[in-house]
């Protein structure tokens, strides 16, 4: 999969073309990243840390809740909003596109589809898997996410990048940009997207993981969550917006990954999540339940760039 996606990269240091070699990334002055045994390439340069990344145990966590299917509603939504923005973003390309940038015929080129914080590779699986075409490019600052992106889905190609900071992809070669519970860097997927080019964004709505936020102590949306998402994409339009709801009943090892995967997993201690699961199916129990019914709320946006936005050089 590297050998076809590795066209449309470019390299951290110098922003050159890169191509494949046995074993490693290389670009023209030399540059060379080396491929994992497990076939994804860390990007990352420099002395800066990276962003703050998931552990093996978010990993891990959520690898085994997506896994189990507590998200499928979720997985076909986004999937028909990628597509959808795919087929969107090539009637109302000002100049044909891939037709123009590649020399081919817009939609008979293969669509080239960036996952911005991909995680586990998961979504990126489920969007190829719907429509059997295309590739994505994963993304993402965690190592232990990414190595197991690489073994997600033979059309993606995994890579350790930091979404704050310059992408190392070509200007104008991705279609669409997903991005799903990840930072935003508007600048950048402004420079990666081809002329007419979408981004697709799921973000958790207010109503998300209702009544565990109340009863276990969980992190919750704050009021100001769409707000900062519209300045972190200034210079793009939402063209299109839903919400996607549906009930979930988790049992007791199911609650203990959906905490463990996600932003509560920081600031919530094993104890004290041990203590809350058991005061609530102890509670649960009670009235002869195994299962506590747990409410999923996303807000699931496509994005287009607004008219005179100037891409970053």
């Amino acid at each position: 999969m590297l050998a076809d996606i590795a066209e449309h990269l470019a390299c951290p240091v110098c922003g050159q073309s890169m191509r494949l070699d046995p074993g490693a990334l290389r670009c023209p002055r030399g540059h060379s990243f080396d491929v994992a045994r497990q076939g994804y390439v860390s990007l990352l340069v420099g002395s800066r840390p990276p962003g703050t990344a998931d552990s093996a145990e978010m990993v891990a966590a959520r690898d085994a809740f997506l896994s189990a299917g507590h998200f499928a509603p979720l997985e076909s939504a986004l999937a028909e909003a990628v597509w959808s923005a795919h087929a969107e973003s090539f009637s109302h390309s000002p100049d044909g596109g891939r037709a123009k940038a590649y020399g081919g015929s817009g939609h008979g080129a293969e669509p080239v589809i960036v996952d911005a914080g991909a995680g586990t590779g998961h979504y990126s699986a489920a969007v190829l898997d719907a429509a059997g075409r295309g590739v994505v490019m994963a993304f993402d600052v965690s190592k232990h996410a990414v190595r197991r992106a690489a073994r997600a889905h033979p059309r993606v190609g995994a890579f350790v990048a930091d979404v704050w900071r310059r992408l190392p992809i070509g200007d104008g070669v991705a279609d669409v940009v997903m991005n799903v519970f990840a930072p935003r860097n508007g600048p950048e997927f402004r420079r990666i997207l081809r002329p007419g080019g979408r981004v697709v964004v799921v973000t958790p709505a207010p109503g998300h993981l209702s009544p565990l936020v109340e009863e276990l102590g969980l992190l919750s949306v704050d009021a100001g969550k769409e707000q900062r998402v519209a300045r972190s994409l200034e210079g793009f339009a939402e063209v299109e917006r839903r919400v996607v709801a549906f009930d979930m009943a988790l049992g007791p090892d199911e609650v203990r990954a959906v905490v463990g995967m996600g932003p509560s997993a920081w600031h919530l201690g094993e104890e004290e999540l041990a203590e809350g699961i058991t005061r609530v199916f102890s509670r649960n129990n009670a009235k002869r339940l195994e299962k506590v019914v747990t409410k999923a709320e996303f807000h699931l946006s496509t994005f287009e760039v607004t008219p005179g936005a100037r891409s970053p050089s």
